[in-house]
């Protein structure tokens, strides 16, 4: 058994042409080693590369994490010193309200109120990154520069306010101050600024004595995660720990980054957004609990590596191209005649017997064109005796009916019979002998081999007034034609065998009258014959068998002899509708000719496709 399977195996491979052995044996040899071996670098360079490449990305959102801590601890640093100063102190305690004190602001002739605003803007003026500082006793008043509320604010209802008091003097960064009541001067949007709070808290009693909130304007941010690119058009953004967007560029990839990709403190994840496929590089900031996210595509996660990619596939291709050169070469050099050789069979023997074979080779190849040629120029000649012969053999049948038939002769006795029939009264059968004198001469035509429609539909009009004496009312037919087709001619003969297949083998076997109707029409330059009864109809193995035969009329399948073998379940062999077949075939060749459907118990539909033919030209 496995025998046998290496057997059909060498059986395949020997079936190939030769060019393709070639190729293949040189495809085995160098060509599938070399890309092997690209593919091999590429993916090693590949991973080496994008490790590189995550590696340094890693490593500027760690430095842009450090710059952006620096940023927030000087803040953190600022509200210990704004909290450490007496007067700030003064006014958290509200001291400042005491008689003393204020006549000891009077004596120094500066309000406390004014000291500590002009302390909190010194801050803003050294550090020009800051928005805004205010500073919120328990009581709920403040002091700021830059900063105010709206009027009938609790400015202790705030939410920024209550956070600063649960973290009980930790320092805190609440992201972008959204829906908040307190407003600036300079009217900064809240999208463009970034708030910070931190409870001061009485280190005894660890009882908060008031809030201090600092805004810091978010280009400090937006500065220094700009500066850093990934790839071409990489960016980098920062959420903080609630998902927010604390900074992006103008048109991100990605408008919101969601919660659940960030689940670690760093590491690298992908995402697809807006049919992006983007990979996200990101770290976790300790200290601000910020998270710097880099986000590229991923087609542009290591640049390098298509650079290095390209040049393997470039060398690559280079070796391949010039191995699959050098083989169809060899291959088109050995194949080429013999191929050449094998497409002129192939046209002879789908039927094309022009073909030559043309080459000067005086090798085996050459040979066996010749022996080609001498080989097709044999045959159409035997093709062409044989046409001859069979053409030669029709005419010579028609002549010879022709020939028995004395027309003059024959016209005048049936014309006698007609006078007769009518001096004794027998109306009858003058009809009949008129419409038998109507059917030879129509038939007979003076020898031409087209006839009018008008004639040919006259010519069947006599035969079935012939018929319908015969069959009395068991008969009845109609004819349709368009008047504009009356003119146009065609093959003699050409109803008259269908019809009466129709009438011996329809609707002599049915049961009650029968009807044929025969309708003419012109469709895309073609004519159309139409006879259809509603008779007994044949069985299918019947209508197969004479289709078969049909399509077997002028073509090499077949033997001539199948045609006068009778039908299944007939004791005919529809020699007269395969004449007319054969007629039209030879007439105007295909696809002309006649096609048949036909179901037992409901009748038989006969169309004759004919050209349109205007002229009574002689048929070659």
């Amino acid at each position: 058994m496995r025998k046998s399977g290496l057997n059909m195996e060498k059986l395949k491979l020997n079936n190939l042409p030769i060019r393709y052995k070639l190729i293949i044996h040189f495809l085995l040899i160098s060509i599938l080693p070399s890309i092997g071996l690209g593919l091999l670098i590429g993916w090693t360079v590949d991973r080496i590369v994008e490790e590189r490449s995550n590696e340094n990305t890693m490593q500027l959102i760690g430095k842009v994490n450090a710059s952006l801590e620096n940023e927030v601890e000087d803040l953190q640093k600022i509200t210990y010193l704004i909290s450490f100063d007496p007067g700030v102190q003064a006014f958290l305690n509200g001291s400042m309200n005491d008689p003393v004190q204020a006549m000891r602001g009077a004596e120094g002739r500066e309000p406390a109120e004014y000291n500590i605003r002009k302390f909190l803007q010194g801050f803003t003026t050294l550090s020009s990154e800051i928005a805004g500082i205010m500073l919120v006793n328990r009581e709920g008043e403040f002091i700021s520069n830059e900063m105010y509320t709206r009027p009938g604010t609790a400015v202790k209802n705030e939410a920024w306010y209550k956070e600063a008091v649960n973290n009980k003097g930790i320092f805190k960064i609440i992201g972008h101050p959204y829906g908040r009541a307190v407003r600036s001067h300079v009217d900064y949007k809240e999208s463009e600024v970034v708030s910070a709070v931190r409870a001061i808290v009485d280190p005894e009693t660890q009882v908060v004595q008031g809030v201090v909130l600092i805004d810091l304007k978010l280009r400090v941010i937006a500065e220094t995660a700009r500066d850093v690119t990934l790839g071409k058009t990489g960016y980098l953004t920062i959420v903080d720990s609630s998902g927010e967007t604390i900074y992006a560029p103008q048109h991100p990839f990605m408008k919101n980054i969601p919660k659940g990709l960030l689940t670690e403190t760093s590491g690298i994840t992908s995402e697809t957004a807006a049919g992006r496929h983007l990979q996200l590089i990101y770290r976790t900031s300790s200290f601000t609990g910020w998270t710097t996210v880099g986000v590229f595509p991923m087609e542009e996660s290591a640049f390098g590596v298509r650079e290095i990619t390209f040049n393997v596939v470039t060398f690559v291709f280079i070796v391949c191209m010039l191995g699959m050169t050098a083989s169809f070469y060899l291959a088109y050099s050995i194949s080429r005649p013999i191929g050449q050789l094998a497409s002129f069979m192939s046209k002879a023997q789908s039927g094309d017997l022009t073909i030559r074979y043309w080459g000067n080779r005086s090798d085996e190849i050459g040979l066996l064109g010749r022996s080609f040629n001498s080989m097709l120029a044999q045959i159409a000649r035997l093709l062409s005796l044989t046409e001859l012969q069979a053409r030669q053999k029709r005419e010579a049948e028609l002549r010879s009916l022709q020939a028995h038939i004395k027309p003059h002769f024959l016209y005048n006795t049936l014309d006698t019979i007609h006078w007769m029939a009518r001096s004794k009264g027998a109306e009858d059968i003058a009809e009949v002998v008129q419409s038998l004198s109507k059917l030879f001469r129509l038939g007979l035509s003076k020898g031409s081999d087209l006839v009018p429609l008008s004639d040919e539909l006259e010519h069947m009009v006599s035969y079935l007034k012939i018929q319908q004496v015969r069959y009395s009312s068991k008969l009845a037919y109609h004819i349709e034609v368009e008047p504009q087709l009356d003119e146009l001619y065609v093959l003699k003969l050409l109803l008259q065998p269908i019809v009466e297949n129709a009438i011996y083998h329809g609707i002599k076997e049915r049961r009650g009258p029968g009807h044929i109707s025969i309708e003419v029409a012109q469709q895309a330059g073609e004519l159309y014959l139409t006879v259809r009864d509603d008779g007994a109809g044949m069985t299918a193995e019947r209508l197969a068998m004479l289709q078969k035969r049909l399509a077997a009329v002028g073509s090499n399948a077949g033997d001539a002899g199948d045609i006068e073998q009778p039908l299944p379940d007939s004791a005919g062999s529809g020699y007269g509708i395969l004449n007319v077949q054969a007629r039209i075939r030879l007439t105007y060749g295909e696809p002309y000719g006649l096609q048949i459907e036909s179901e037992r118990g409901v009748g038989t539909v006969v169309t004759v496709r004919h050209p349109v033919v205007h002229d009574s030209y002689p048929v070659d």
